[in-house]
């Protein structure tokens, strides 16, 4: 059971100016960090969401309930940054102006080449088939030279290792016969 005394004392203690005082700064501490919570999910916003209006919204929603507002703000904010989202947007129209600017690479080296290239001039692939009356490269599944109307003769597919087998195969060398010697036989004693 508590003493009279430490009762007293508590009492004291709490009626003293070192708790005022204490009590006024803690106070204003957590002033001070709500307000600088909302500050930051103030900025968050600004980087994350387009919308002015949203961007009131996320504020308040992280200023309302005290400390537990930014992190509801943090589970529904948006992933990424607007940079981020500008950046991969221009990567993607990079990418799309490269294709269809009509400049492709090589299957083999990755090396540019142009869609009027033949062959490619750092591999020396084969890239397109030219149409044997105006010389125009020719795509793989056209059926007529789009530049003179001739009609597209394919050659036929080589089978690669019937084309091998048939060099390989070579008549066998004929060895001239040598002589065996027989066997020496040790000298009898």
């Amino acid at each position: 059971m508590p003493s009279p005394l430490s009762n007293l004392v508590l009492a004291d203690f709490f009626a003293s100016r070192t708790w005022s005082l204490t009590r006024g700064g803690l106070i204003a501490a957590g002033v001070v960090f709500w307000l600088a919570i909302g500050f930051w999910t103030l900025k968050d916003a600004r980087r994350r969401i387009t919308n002015p209006w949203l961007i009131a919204l996320a504020t308040l929603v992280g200023l309302v309930p005290p400390f537990f507002g930014a992190l509801v703000y943090m589970l529904f904010r948006p992933p990424e940054y607007l940079e981020e989202v500008r950046e991969r947007e221009l990567e993607i129209k990079a990418i799309e102006e490269r294709l269809g600017a009509g400049r492709s690479e090589c299957p083999v080296c990755q090396a540019e080449v142009e869609p009027s290239f033949l062959v490619c001039p750092v591999c020396t692939t084969r890239l397109k088939d030219a149409c044997p009356t105006c010389r125009a490269p020719l795509e793989p599944i056209w059926q007529m030279c789009p530049h003179c109307e001739t009609p597209v003769t394919r050659r036929p597919a080589i089978d690669l290792i019937e084309a091998l087998e048939s060099t390989l195969q070579v008549p066998p060398v004929q060895r001239p016969r040598t002589r065996r010697r027989p066997a020496r036989q040790p000298p009898a004693e």
